[in-house]
């Protein structure tokens, strides 16, 4: 049994919203993950770029057993990013209907800032061959750099549609 948690939902994304078949199934296997817009000491904000298919996203991952949603998002930056955080706040929460892999996903977004580490990752094998690399941009620019991609990789649609929404949530707590 899954532990989930209630996060304020900032959005459902299923097949029809990146501009494929939406297909009805009759069940998914369930996924969560953490999401995180981070800040350096610049207050710019970490995405990582996808070169083997051209888009830009936030660094996280899934949860693995055993894990809470806050220990995989520690885990995931410092492999993505190479940087520790500490947790600021709740940004909210993305649903997945990923059809084409049966998957619903629950994506944990949160705003953290960065307090140490090397800034080199330790990407796992996939990340490595899909080119990932870690950039820092003022959030304005990250925000645009997401919204102007235009990939037509599946998971890299579901992908700029909810990092686009986070980062812009993030932007909105950050502003007020």
């Amino acid at each position: 049994m899954y532990n989930m948690k209630y996060m304020e939902l900032l959005l459902e994304i299923h097949n029809k919203d990146i501009g494929e078949e939406d297909l009805i199934k009759d069940s998914y296997r369930l996924r969560r993950a953490a999401r995180a817009v981070i800040l350096n000491d610049k207050n710019e904000v970490s995405i990582q770029y996808v070169s083997k298919y051209g888009y830009y996203k936030l660094p996280g991952g899934g949860v693995e057993k055993g894990e809470t949603i806050e220990q995989a998002l520690k885990r995931e930056v410092l492999e993505e990013v190479g940087v520790d955080i500490e947790i600021k706040k709740e940004i909210g929460m993305v649903i997945q209907y990923r059809n084409n892999f049966d998957t619903l996903q629950f994506s944990y977004a949160y705003l953290a800032r960065m307090t140490g580490g090397s800034g080199i990752p330790s990407y796992e094998k996939s990340e490595i061959e899909e080119g990932y690399t870690p950039m820092w941009f003022p959030i304005n620019e990250a925000i645009s750099l997401i919204d102007n991609n235009k990939t037509d990789n599946y998971a890299g649609k579901f992908m700029v549609l909810r990092d686009s929404t986070i980062l812009k949530k993030a932007k909105e707590i950050l502003n007020s």
